[in-house]
C-alpha cells in the first residue's frame, strides 16, 4: 500500500509541477506581451505629440520644448526620445550623455534595448514626414521596474504554488489512504488467516472488492473441504490396510513356518517394513496439503489435553510438565503439531525415569520446541546417524524406538531443523527449530 501511495504521490507531484510551470510561464508571457502592446500604444501617442512639437522657427524647423513631457527633461527619468530630421538628431535631456540605439524597423522593438544607468528599455519607432521632410522618432520607456515586478510575482507564485502543492499532496494522501483502506483491511485479514486468527474474510467490503473477497472465501471453503476429504480417504486407506497386514503377520507366526525360521524371519521383517513404510508415506501424503490457517495450534488449549492423555497412557507416576508463553499460538497445522509433539512426548515417556518436560519459546526468528527426559539418552556419536534421512533409531540403537520418520517429514515441510542433544535432566533433548512463516 505504501508503494502505491508513493507512486501516486510522485506522479501527482510531477504532473502538478509540469502543469504549474507551464501555466505560470504561459500566463506571465501573455501578460508581458499584452502589457508591451498596451505601452506601445502610449509610446505611439507620445511620438505623435513629439511630431507635433516640431515647429517652424526663425532658424528653420525646431522643437518646442514647452510641449515636451517634463520627464524628458529629468536625467535618467526612464522616459527618453530621439528625433532624427534628415539625419539631424534631437535627444531628450533625460538621456544625458547616454546613447539610445535606433531600432532597425518601425513599430515596437522586438527586444529590450540597453539604456542608461543599467536600465532596460522598451522602444517604439515611427517614421513620418513633417514640412516635407523625413522624420524618424524613437520613444523609449524604462521597463526594469516591470521586470522586477514580474520576478516578485514569480517568486510569490512559486511560494503559493509550493504551498498549494503541499496542501494538494496532503489531501491526496488522505484521499488515497481512505480509498485503499478496504484493501489494507483485506490484507490484514489475510495475515490473520495465516496466523490462524480467522477462518474467512469479512463480507462487509466495498462493492469493488466484493467479487475478490467472495472468490477468496469460496477458495478457502473449497480447499478446506478438499483437505477434509483427502485426510478422511487417507485415514480409511490406513485402517483398510492395517487389517490385512495384521493377518499376514499372524500367518507368519503359524506353526507351519516354525520349521523354516529363515523364511519366517524374512516374512516378519518384510511385513514390519511394509507397515512402517505405509505409515510414513501416508503421513507424508497427508502433509502435502497443509490445513487451513484457522486450525492453528493454541498451546493453552491443546497441551493440557495432550499431557492428560500421556499421563493416562504412561500411568507410572511420571512428572509431566510443559512451559510456553501465555497466549502463544503456533502458526502451523494443529493436527501436524499434535502428531509431532505426541510422537516425541510418547517416546520420552517410554524412556524417562521420572520426568518429561516440554518447552516452547517464540521470537522474531522463529520458534523452538524442546522435549527433555531423564532417561538413558543417546550416545553423541549416534545422534547424527539417528536423525539422518532414512535412518530409524530402533535400527541404530537396540530397543530405542523414536519413530522419527513422520517428525522429520513435518519439520522438513516447514523448513525447520531437528537435532538431538543432551538434556539438562540427564537424558535426551529433542530440539526443533521452526522459522517464522512469512506473510505476503
Amino acid at each position: 500500500m505504501r508503494s502505491i501511495q508513493r507512486r501516486l504521490s510522485l506522479g501527482l507531484i510531477g504532473v502538478l509541477l509540469l502543469v504549474g510551470l507551464v501555466l505560470a510561464q504561459t500566463s506571465l508571457w501573455l501578460f508581458d506581451l499584452g502589457l508591451r502592446r498596451y505601452l506601445a500604444e502610449g509610446m505611439r501617442s507620445e511620438a505623435e505629440l513629439l511630431l507635433g512639437a516640431l515647429v517652424r522657427g526663425p532658424n528653420g524647423i525646431q522643437l518646442d520644448e514647452k510641449r515636451l513631457n517634463p520627464a524628458h527633461q529629468q536625467p535618467y527619468s526612464g522616459r527618453y526620445f530621439i528625433i532624427e530630421l534628415d539625419e539631424e538628431p534631437w535627444r531628450s535631456r533625460s538621456l544625458w550623455d547616454a546613447e539610445l540605439p535606433m531600432p532597425s524597423q518601425k513599430g515596437l522593438a522586438p527586444h529590450l534595448l540597453p539604456g542608461p544607468d543599467g536600465q532596460e528599455l522598451l522602444a517604439w519607432r515611427g517614421d513620418y514626414k513633417r514640412f516635407g521632410r523625413q522624420v524618424r522618432i524613437v520613444v523609449a520607456q524604462d521597463y526594469t521596474p516591470i521586470l522586477e515586478s514580474f520576478r516578485r510575482v514569480q517568486w510569490t507564485g512559486f511560494a503559493l504554488g509550493a504551498a498549494a502543492l503541499l496542501l494538494i499532496l496532503a489531501l491526496q494522501r488522505i484521499t488515497v489512504r481512505r480509498a485503499l483502506r478496504p484493501l489494507e483491511d483485506v490484507r490484514q485479514q489475510i495475515a490473520q488467516l495465516q496466523q490462524g486468527q480467522r477462518s474467512e474474510l469479512d463480507n462487509q467490503v466495498p462493492e469493488e472488492l466484493d467479487p475478490l473477497v467472495a472468490q477468496i472465501n469460496h477458495l478457502l471453503s473449497y480447499t478446506e473441504d478438499t483437505l477434509k476429504r483427502s485426510r478422511n480417504a487417507l485415514g480409511n486407506l490406513g485402517h483398510a490396510l492395517k487389517t490385512p497386514l495384521a493377518v499376514l503377520v499372524s500367518l507368519a507366526d503359524r506353526e507351519e513356518l516354525r520349521d523354516q525360521p529363515e523364511l519366517r524371519e524374512t516374512l516378519r521383517e518384510q511385513l514390519e517394513q511394509i507397515q512402517q513404510r505405509l505409515g510414513r508415506e501416508l503421513g507424508r501424503a497427508r502433509l502435502a496439503g497443509e490445513a487451513l490457517p484457522g486450525a492453528h495450534f493454541d498451546c493453552a488449549e491443546e497441551l493440557p489435553g495432550l499431557f492428560n492423555t500421556l499421563a493416562m497412557i504412561h500411568d507410572r507416576g511420571l512428572d509431566l510438565d510443559w512451559d510456553a508463553p501465555e497466549g502463544l499460538r503456533l502458526p502451523w497445522d494443529r493436527e501436524d503439531l499434535l502428531e509431532l509433539l505426541g510422537n516425541l512426548l510418547d517416546n520420552a515417556c517410554k524412556w524417562a525415569e521420572t520426568q518429561v518436560n516440554l518447552t516452547i519459546r517464540g521470537g522474531e526468528g522463529g520458534y523452538s520446541l524442546m522435549v527433555d527426559d531423564d532417561g538413558p539418552g543417546i550416545a553423541e556419536d549416534k545422534r547424527e546417524e539417528v536423525i539422518g534421512r532414512g535412518a530409524r533409531l530402533d535400527e541404530q540403537v537396540a530397543g530405542h524406538g523414536l519413530g522419527l520418520g513422520i517428525v522429520r517429514d513435518i519439520v522438513d515441510s516447514w523448513n525447520g531443523r531437528l537435532s538431538l542433544q543432551e538434556s539438562p535432566l540427564g537424558g535426551l533433548r529433542v530440539r526443533i527449530e521452526l522459522p517464522v512463516a512469512q506473510s505476503h
